[in-house]
C-alpha cells in the first residue's frame, strides 16, 4: 500500500510586482493556513517517509511549515524540475520513489497537481490553496500506480475545516 499526499503551497502575495513568480512569498492567509493543515494532518496521524517539494518560495514554506507540524524533521528534498511541471514530469518523480517510501507528500503547484490528480484518481475539481488530496494506491512499489489501483482517500483544505 502507497500513500500519496498532493499538497498545494499554501496562498502566496502578490504585492511585490518586482519579484520574480519563483520568489514570492505566502501571503497573510497563507502564513495562517500552512499551520493550521499541519495540525490537522498531525490529528490524523499522517506522517510522511519522504516530503518532495518544488523549491519556489512559497511551496518551499509550506513544506517547511507543515514538515514541522507533522513532526517531519528528515531532509525535505526539493526538486528544481518540480516547479512548472508537466504531468509526466511529476508523474515520473513519484514513480522513482523507493519502494521502502509508504507515505509520501508531494508539495506542488496548479495546474500540475490538478493534473495529476485527474491522472491518477480522476479527480476533476481544483485543488484549492493549501488543500491536501490523499490518495491510496493498493501495490507494494512506486513503479506500479495508476488509475486502476488508485482511491481518494480525503481532501482537506482550509475553508472546509473552517
Amino acid at each position: 500500500m502507497k500513500k500519496l499526499y498532493l499538497i498545494r503551497h499554501a496562498k502566496s502575495s502578490w504585492k511585490d510586482s518586482s519579484l520574480e513568480d519563483f520568489d514570492r512569498p505566502l501571503n497573510k492567509r497563507g502564513r495562517l493556513n500552512a499551520p493550521f493543515m499541519g495540525e490537522t494532518l498531525k490529528s490524523k496521524n499522517v506522517k510522511p517517509d519522504l516530503i518532495l517539494s518544488s523549491p519556489a518560495l512559497r511551496a518551499k514554506t509550506t513544506a517547511r511549515v507543515i514538515a514541522k507540524e507533522v513532526g517531519y524533521f528528515k531532509k525535505i528534498v526539493f526538486k528544481e524540475e518540480m516547479y512548472e511541471a508537466s504531468v509526466g514530469a511529476l508523474h515520473e518523480i513519484v514513480t522513482q520513489v523507493g519502494d521502502e517510501v509508504h507515505s509520501l507528500f508531494l508539495f506542488g503547484h496548479n495546474p500540475s497537481l490538478n493534473e495529476l490528480a485527474q491522472k491518477y484518481v480522476g479527480f476533476e475539481d481544483n485543488v484549492p490553496t493549501c488543500g491536501v488530496l490523499e490518495i491510496e494506491f493498493d501495490c507494494d512499489s512506486w513503479s506500479q500506480i495508476d488509475r486502476e489501483n488508485s482511491k481518494i482517500v480525503s481532501l482537506a483544505y482550509p475553508k472546509k475545516h473552517l
